[in-house]
């Protein structure tokens, strides 16, 4: 059962520290450990010229930037092979706008097929490069463990610049170089950028070149355009948005915010979004999916197209597309998730403490969003699987998505139960797996023996911190102005979180289309109101009975809407005790 407790205040010595600031504030930097002021002020005031590293840092840079000068002097075809997600697609517009910066055309862009190719490197992907005469290939957020893929390309003749930031395994890919913060002997202060992070690095790097200076010529800080799509991928990522990260992605928010990417204008229209006002949850709720959802349909170069278009009318096309194969996602997401609650609602009473189904025709790629619209429903961990396109032992491989659901350790959970998968991966509260044909139908007793072997080891989980206690008159744009200082949210960063205690509900009801959202509305004294907002919520979710005129504690974060471009300052709903 999930339980709270308040955050620690600060000593008198930090509160000392960290005077210059409301008192407030200085709550929300102790919890973050920053503890000095001049930590604070760095926190609070990333800049651009003093925080973003030096690119050269990395390891082997040097040796990538003689490399790419050397394929453009020599005019040799460049192959770029990105990854197909919402890091790697805009790591590929990040390389493609250079090229097309300095008026380089022989290189081509490669982006795999989520469900046919899977991920990584394919030998597929490099006898097509080899075809069309590629003499050097990037990777993009992929390419450190494709150890077997990298040594093929050499065989063919194809030098290959590694560019990941994934963990390294204990044999790196025989490439000509690698670029990874992560990688043995790179002292690169930030670890823990994002795949388009480090390609960024690399155009950083060449554009800093002496020798790249004396053949083209490129304004000075023009590299800082990029980060609408740097700052775009560091979002979608889910990286630790502190040091060099939280940097990119406060810059990358104000570049996207005045980004000239037609694409992008395009489909903040059709999403009714105001583009100078974007937030680092409308990137995270509306932009990346729409991303994703074209790897996920099959279709990830499309994304790539909309985000690197320059025809304001393609761009405008490729928008209203990319859109419409979300909405396609949506439906097919729908229909699965329809299925699926038939046939729970029919194994109701033999269900066990963990949800295993599957289907040779659900699409892997979809489960994970699938299995988000039960794990928390049912309270219970969901395991989903659909047909891949792998094999293993001349047979199909199984391919799909797990979350949590309650207060389980996903990943803690497969480990239990290791000797049922061929692979498996992921953090406390999703994962990803992959099945044998033969064991797919053991599944579910294994997993539910691991789930009672983990139950046994496990202690009571720790309670969730609260911030701050406040009331509904302690909530007005002064407070929220000391909360906004500490933004972009997000890992590493989180929201923060107070207790309302004592709040009178004045008002209730669900509003949306299909009237799946919940709106509470509470007086304050000076005679103002506030609404707090829990989206796919109703009152049933709440072990506290909701009715007008109860008076309930609520769990929330403090929040800005700029819904029809008028500012409004409310409650998200996390919880109600």
């Amino acid at each position: 059962m999930k339980t709270y407790r308040l955050r620690e205040k600060p000593t008198d010595v930090i509160r000392e520290n960290l005077k210059a600031y409301h008192p407030l504030l200085q709550e929300l930097l102790h919890a973050r450990g920053i503890t000095e002021h001049a930590d604070a002020e760095v926190f609070i005031s990333p800049d651009y010229n003093v925080h973003i590293h030096n690119p050269y840092l990395l390891k082997d840079m040097d040796k990538v930037v003689q490399r790419i000068l050397h394929a453009l002097e020599r005019g040799e075809r460049i192959g770029i092979f990105s990854d197909y997600d919402a890091d790697g697609i805009p790591g590929a517009v990040v390389i493609s706008d250079f090229f097309k910066k300095i008026g380089y055309e022989n290189y081509e862009v490669y982006i795999p097929h989520r469900n046919d190719e899977g991920y990584g490197m394919s030998h597929e992907a490099t006898d097509l490069f080899k075809s069309n005469g590629v003499t050097l290939m990037v990777t993009i957020d992929c390419g450190i463990a494709d150890v077997e893929e990298v040594e093929y390309a050499h065989s063919l003749g194809i030098d290959v610049i590694v560019t990941d930031h994934h963990l390294p395994h204990e044999v790196l890919p025989p490439a000509y170089a690698i670029i990874n913060p992560k990688q043995p002997g790179c002292e690169y202060p930030e670890k823990m950028l994002c795949g388009a992070g480090v390609i960024w690095k690399v155009v950083c790097a060449l554009l800093q070149s002496d020798d790249f200076k004396k053949e083209y010529s490129v304004n000075e800080g023009w590299e800082k355009w990029l980060l609408d799509m740097v700052g775009l991928a560091t979002l979608s990522d889910m990286v630790p948005l502190r040091g060099e990260n939280r940097v990119i992605a406060s810059y990358g928010l104000v570049v996207l915010r005045k980004s000239p990417r037609p694409g992008l204008q395009k489909l903040c229209q059709i999403l009714k979004m105001n583009q100078i006002h974007l937030t680092e949850e409308d990137i995270g709720f509306m932009i990346t999916p729409r991303i994703n959802a074209a790897s996920r349909m099959g279709v990830p170069r499309d994304a790539f197209l909309m985000l690197g278009e320059t025809d304001p009318v393609h761009a405008g096309l490729m928008a209203e597309h990319l859109n419409g194969i979300n909405d396609e996602r949506k439906g097919v997401v729908a229909s699965m998730v329809k299925e699926i609650k038939k046939i729970i609602s029919e194994r109701e009473d033999v269900l066990g403490d963990v949800i295993v189904l599957g289907n040779p025709k659900w699409k892997p790629s979809l489960l994970g969003l699938v299995a988000n619209s039960f794990g928390d429903e049912h309270n219970r961990p969901v395991f989903l699987w659909g047909k891949g396109d792998d094999t293993f032992d001349g047979h199909v491989v199984f391919k799909g998505s797990c979350r949590a659901g309650g207060d389980t350790h996903i990943v803690k959970l497969m480990e239990h139960a290791k000797d049922a998968f061929l692979d498996f991966g992921g953090h406390a509260g999703a994962g990803g797996f992959s099945v044998s044909f033969d064991k797919v139908h053991e599944l579910e007793d294994r997993l539910n023996t691991a789930f009672k072997e983990l139950q046994n080891e496990r202690s009571e989980p720790d309670p969730v911190v609260l911030d701050q206690e406040i009331s509904i008159d302690d909530i007005d744009w002064g407070l929220y102005a000391h909360i906004e200082k500490l933004s972009p949210f997000g890992i590493d960063n989180s929201k923060p979180l107070f207790i309302i205690s004592g709040a009178v509900i004045g008002s209730m009801k669900q509003f949306g289309k299909e009237k799946n959202h919940l709106e509470l509305t509470f007086h304050k004294k000076n005679g103002k109101s506030i609404q707090a907002i829990g989206f796919f919520s109703d009152p049933s979710k709440y072990k506290v009975t909701l009715e007008i005129g109860k008076k309930i504690n609520l769990i929330a974060h403090i929040e800005k809407s700029m819904f029809r471009n008028f500012p409004e300052l409310r409650l998200r709903i996390v919880d109600v005790i």
